[in-house]
């Protein structure tokens, strides 16, 4: 059984239930999506494989978004409401703290990358202190880094409403590797003016689909440990 925790009653949630935990950003995705893309890829992500994996008897539970990240990369563009990396981690671990008086599992399933600090360095801490708690990444890195094919596809595919096509420009199509130096000095506006990294040219709603299937596999993977 899957069940939205913030629809579902106190003594209607199942016995030693995982909870899945979308974790994703409220920041600037270029020009053309929407601030909180992160938190839609994530929200969308979790709830898929939480239907899969009710289909094989897990009890599952989606909570509510993480809906603020640590995006201070991003805090030169307007719109972007980042929390850090510090708050983010006691964020997690409190939250983690309370849900496992009742639940047997916490997955974190995230889509931002600058929340990596913070839950690698969260999960270790909770672990630490006997808690059943992982986390699992949304990658949309392969094609490009930011607010490019990859994020755009998923749009189109999960809100195509909030989608700008009109306004889609390319950005610094240069790995990661050859901007982080910068990125780090500078945040990304010092690579890319338009906040793009990458080129959304191509992106389609068929290939968005294909993407989240592979990420909703990864989630299963991670939870059932096959």
């Amino acid at each position: 059984m899957a069940l939205e925790l913030a629809a579902a009653t106190s003594p209607g949630l199942p016995a030693g239930a995982t909870v899945l935990v979308p974790v994703g950003s409220i920041e600037q995705h270029g020009p053309h999506l929407p601030l909180d893309t992160d938190t839609v890829i994530a929200t969308a992500v979790a709830t898929e494989a939480a239907r899969y994996l009710s289909l094989r008897h897990h009890e599952i539970l989606v909570a509510p978004a993480l809906a603020y990240g640590s995006s201070g990369e991003h805090q030169d563009f307007p719109g972007t409401s980042s929390i850090g990396t510090d708050v983010l981690h006691q964020v997690v671990v409190e939250l983690a703290r309370s849900m496992r008086t009742w639940a047997r599992r916490l997955v974190l399933v995230n889509a931002h990358g600058g929340n990596l600090t913070a839950l690698r360095g969260a999960v270790r801490q909770l672990t630490a202190e006997g808690h059943d708690v992982d986390w699992v990444a949304c990658a949309t890195e392969d094609v490009d880094l930011h607010a490019g094919r990859t994020e755009t596809s998923l749009m189109l595919h999960l809100a195509p409403w909030h989608v700008r096509l009109g306004r889609a420009e390319a950005g610094n199509t240069d790995p990661l590797e050859e901007l982080l130096p910068a990125m780090i000095a500078g945040g990304v506006k010092a690579v890319s003016p338009n906040g793009v990294l990458g080129d959304p040219a191509g992106a389609s709603a068929a290939e968005g689909a294909v993407l989240l299937a592979s990420m909703v596999g990864d989630v299963v993977r991670a939870v059932s440990g096959s």
